[in-house]
């Protein structure tokens, strides 16, 4: 098959190398559509070992299941989204096959295409990470509840914007913050309070908005001064920060919690960052899949509007030179793999 892989100097390569081949609870997909993410980029870069496929998110077609799947978990043919920890070795998304754990598949609606639908994977599960297994928010899903605030801290960037939605399906109070070109786009997904991220007094600005009572959030960007914005703007009596990067709140009784993704396979990650294996998180992650499929099917879920490079996987060189040179602004740089050229 083809497929983007590392050359071990920070560029990438497109060659054919052997199709991966299904173990244990797993599904092949044929990928259709793949997304790109900053991790991508910064792993070709950091990465020094060759060959390596790069590439998370995916959506395709499942054409094989493998031994120990429960019978009727998934079938051939069906329409799927799904991440790899790619980068690390031989199975990646921006590949025309990819194995990935059956059970932690999304099915998609036949209204979602595979443009739209590759870059739902890695944002949803860390929404549902940050909202459930950190803040133990309501879901979309959930009964009647008393209403909670939450603050989704960049509600523009690409989980944020997943998380504004399906926090606001949940029937919550949704504050969050954007770049004033950005405040129309953030109501009509759902925000009920947008400010904009720049100014010093926005997290006070929030604490009076929330009577003080804030106790949720979530740091979407967790760099530079988020850490003191996002806290700031919390409760006097402390909360609890879902971060996408690492790092501890300098503010008494505020906690933060790390997310990562990739923990959804339940094992050890020592690329991006050291993590332990979880295997709660993955229990988690079955249940995650299930019920992003759900809301899928049951809510119009909106997608941020997708680039489409014209060469797929031959254009990811141009994507990653796109991405690193800050120019991605409301978008998903997306690949289809059709568009690819022969080798």
């Amino acid at each position: 098959m083809r497929a983007v892989v590392t050359t071990g100097d920070g560029h990438v390569e497109l060659k054919r190398i052997d199709t991966p081949r299904c173990q244990s609870g797993e599904a092949l997909v044929k990928v259709i559509a793949v997304a790109q993410n900053p991790t991508d980029w910064k792993t070709a870069v950091s990465c020094k070992a060759r060959g390596n496929v790069l590439g998370c998110d995916f959506a395709g077609l499942i054409v094989e299941i493998g031994p120990d799947v429960p019978s009727g978990l998934r079938t051939i043919g069906q329409r799927v989204a799904g991440l790899t920890h790619g980068g690390i070795g031989p199975n990646g998304a921006f590949s025309e096959y990819v194995t990935v754990p059956a059970a932690l598949t999304i099915v998609l609606p036949d209204r979602t295409s595979f443009e739209d639908a590759a870059q739902i994977p890695v944002a949803c599960f860390t929404t549902c990470q940050a909202l459930y297994q950190c803040l133990h928010l309501p879901t979309p899903l959930g009964g009647e509840h008393e209403q909670e605030s939450v603050l989704i801290w960049s509600g523009s960037s690409a989980t944020g914007y997943y998380a504004v939605q399906f926090a606001k399906l949940a029937g919550l109070h949704v504050i969050t913050t954007s770049s004033p070109s950005n405040f129309k786009l953030m109501k009509d997904i759902g925000a009920d309070e947008v400010y904009d991220y720049a100014p010093s007094h926005t997290p006070r600005r929030i604490f009076a908005s929330t009577d003080g009572k804030l106790k949720h959030a979530m740091d979407c960007i967790s760099q530079d001064r988020t850490p003191n914005q996002v806290s700031t703007a919390l409760s006097k009596d402390g909360g609890t920060i879902a971060t996408l990067l690492p790092y501890v709140s300098r503010t008494k009784g505020v906690r933060t919690e790390f997310i990562l993704a990739y923990s959804i396979f339940g094992k050890a990650i020592t690329v991006p960052f050291v993590y332990p294996a979880k295997q709660d998180h993955y229990d988690n992650a079955v249940k995650y899949a299930a019920l992003i499929s759900e809301v899928l099917h049951k809510h119009e879920v909106k997608p941020i509007p997708s680039k489409l490079f014209p060469h797929g996987l031959e254009s990811v060189k141009d994507g990653f030179e796109y991405m690193q040179a800050g120019k991605v602004h409301g978008e998903k740089v997306t690949y289809r793999i059709a568009d690819t050229p022969e080798l």
